[in-house]
């Protein structure tokens, strides 16, 4: 499982996307259903990786080829991996394995999560996070291109407004293994009995 940028700067309305997605996300009941998703697939045995993104003195991995990019390099102290805003949200702090930080939209940029991954013999991953435009299609992307099998549980992601949402999740359904919900993915996780 890997969990994206579940931390105050994006879901948070004080953190620093939160003009932008605290709103939406609060309207769409995300967070809750996440995080019961995410309890009840540790129970099945998932392990959870949490992704975060964060900028180190001396900027790490972080390119300003973006309007993005450059927004986030212009505020990098609210980026710091122990600024508040780097926290994960209070409701999801106790839930990962693993936490990887980096400096790019794909989880899986810039640093070792994908090996991390290979080495503990996962080749299927579930995706949850904000926002689905973002980095949930872009890591679902860069995984589905790396070979890993990816489902994206779609109530467990949101964007800044339905039609984006939509949009990334009909785009996710071509690009990856599919979208599934959060009921259909504990389905898949349970053991099953002959």
């Amino acid at each position: 499982m890997l969990a994206l940028h579940w931390q105050v700067n994006v879901i948070e309305p004080e953190g620093f996307f939160g003009g932008m997605l605290g709103e939406p996300v609060a309207r769409s009941g995300v967070v809750p259903r996440a995080t019961r998703f995410h309890a009840a697939a540790a129970d099945a045995g998932a392990t959870l990786v949490f992704t975060r993104f964060t900028i180190p003195d001396g900027e790490g991995g972080l390119v300003r080829n973006t309007g993005f990019m450059r927004a986030v390099g212009e505020a990098q102290e609210a980026f710091r991996p122990d600024a508040p805003g780097s926290a994960l949200i209070a409701g999801m702090a106790d839930q990962p394995d693993h936490v990887v930080d980096n400096q790019k939209l794909s989880g899986l940029a810039g640093n070792d999560l994908a090996a991390w991954l290979r080495a503990r013999d996962v080749d299927s991953v579930l995706i949850t996070g904000v926002a689905t435009n973002l980095t949930v299609e872009q890591t679902a992307r860069h995984a589905t291109d790396l070979g890993f099998h990816v489902q994206v549980i779609s109530d467990c992601t949101t964007a800044a407004d339905q039609p984006t949402h939509d949009a990334s999740l009909a785009n996710l359904e071509l690009t990856t293994a599919g979208c599934i919900t959060a009921a259909e993915a504990l389905h898949q996780l349970s053991p099953r009995t002959p």
